[in-house]
């Protein structure tokens, strides 16, 4: 978990109500929302790699991080631990590019726009041709969340989202899904789904992916 206090709705990775399994948070200290999204160059690892390995040494059988723009030290985490790990929800988008009908396209919905670069994309082994919007224009979700607030309006933090998605299919009238960058933007993926009538996939649907092999439904 990124060092952050803005509020976590059900919905949210950072939210324990989230959930429908245990999990185990370990907050990275200092690593601010607004410094992982607009940073330049690479992350600084060692706490990150510190905060996996400690999670590892509780016992948990997978692990996972609060950003999307973490996309970027997938590979150097990942040696260091014996467990799965997946650093962002946008590792999803191949395999939802390869579920879409021929002329559909999946795109991507992030919480800024401009600081998502061809790096963060290839990492995750997406085109970087692939469309994408940002829900940075809006009143309140991106600076809530990038500004650290300690209250937000969950109500217009939904209206940013599912405005920027209207805009995003509008623009790209081929796109047959989206895949939501931010791990804060789950709890809007139903209403993003409502409005668009597109398929959705987020952190959340990542991670119940993720949970449903590291723990096998007994049939």
């Amino acid at each position: 978990m990124l060092d952050t206090r803005f509020p976590r709705f059900v919905g949210d990775i950072g939210s324990q109500d989230t959930w429908p399994f245990d999990v185990v948070f370990e907050v990275v200290r200092g690593a601010r929302a607004s410094d992982v999204v607009n940073s330049t160059g690479e992350q600084k690892l060692q706490p990150f790699i510190d905060a996996a390995i400690k999670l590892q040494s509780k016992g948990v059988s997978g692990i996972t991080t609060s950003c999307g723009f973490l996309s970027m030290v997938q590979a150097d985490i990942a040696e260091h631990l014996h467990i799965p790990f997946v650093a962002s929800s946008l590792i999803q988008v191949p395999w939802v590019q390869s579920t879409l009908p021929p002329g559909k396209r999946v795109g991507i919905l992030t919480i800024d726009s401009n600081a998502l670069t061809a790096l963060h994309l290839q990492a995750a082994g997406i085109d970087t041709d692939i469309p994408v919007a940002g829900v940075q224009h809006g009143l309140e979700f991106t600076q809530a969340i990038l500004n650290d607030r300690l209250a937000m309006s969950k109500n217009q933090c939904e209206h940013d989202n599912v405005e920027a998605a209207l805009q995003f299919v509008s623009a790209h009238p081929d796109l047959g899904a989206i895949v939501l960058e931010c791990t804060n933007m789950a709890p809007y993926a139903s209403a993003i789904q409502r409005a668009t009538g597109l398929p959705v996939f987020s952190i959340y649907t990542l991670i119940c992916w993720l949970q449903s092999g590291l723990l096998s439904r007994q049939f």
